[in-house]
């Protein structure tokens, strides 16, 4: 194995919550008398973070309001429609059995995130689940990697991260890290390309077979 240490979004890379996503934003916004935004809408707004997403929903004004709304809302129904993308238990499987240290880097409350893993089985196979309100920092910005990274007891050298937007290389550009990127979740080959993702895969079995080579 190439790699040492690697590093893995959560939404559309290694869990599809996008169902759970849309229906929390259409809720909160409904409740304050907003349209409810349609999944392409959401689909573009999602990835800078929880009051990103609703500022370019709903609005800046909107972010106080909507917020914990969105958050109550989730916290109730945020394991009614999670799935595991294919693939992401063997991925993760093979990493660790080859030694590999792991863990999710996300934009998602990391609370959320950390429940979302346990109820999925993939807690296991993570040495760390470090998402939004864990730290002051969000991705792409470079203390959060480095202090995922020194979680791990790692470093830049000899680690990947693996993600599905622009974020993620963004992330990754930040560190000095090399970015895998998958069409799994919001972005699709022809915006991940010029983005600077260093190779895309179009699942998670491509890239569990790409690291084994």
């Amino acid at each position: 194995m190439r790699f040492q240490t690697v590093l893995l979004d959560l939404d559309g890379t290694l869990v599809d919550h996008f169902a759970a996503i849309h229906r929390c934003h259409a809720y909160a916004m409904t409740r304050l008398g907003l349209p409810a935004p349609t999944p392409a809408q959401v689909r573009a707004a999602v990835g800078g973070g929880l009051e990103n997403a609703i500022r370019r929903l709903a609005g800046p004004e909107h972010v106080a309001a909507v917020l914990p709304l969105f958050r109550a809302h989730m916290e109730e129904t945020m394991l009614d429609d999670v799935t595991a993308l294919p693939g992401a238990h063997a991925l993760l499987t093979a990493l660790r059995a080859a030694g590999v240290r792991t863990a999710v880097l996300t934009n998602k409350h990391g609370p959320a995130a950390r429940r979302i893993c346990e109820h999925l089985g993939l807690a296991p196979l993570l040495a760390a689940v470090v998402g939004a309100g864990d730290t002051e920092w969000l991705k792409p910005d470079v203390r959060l990697t480095a202090h995922t990274l020194a979680l791990l007891d790692g470093d830049a050298t000899g680690t990947l991260l693996i993600g599905d937007s622009p974020y993620d290389v963004a992330t990754a550009r930040a560190a000095a890290l090399p970015c895998w990127c998958v069409t799994t979740g919001t972005h699709t080959e022809a915006e991940l390309g010029p983005a600077g993702a260093d190779r895309i895969f179009s699942d998670l079995d491509e890239i569990t077979a790409a690291l084994a080579d």
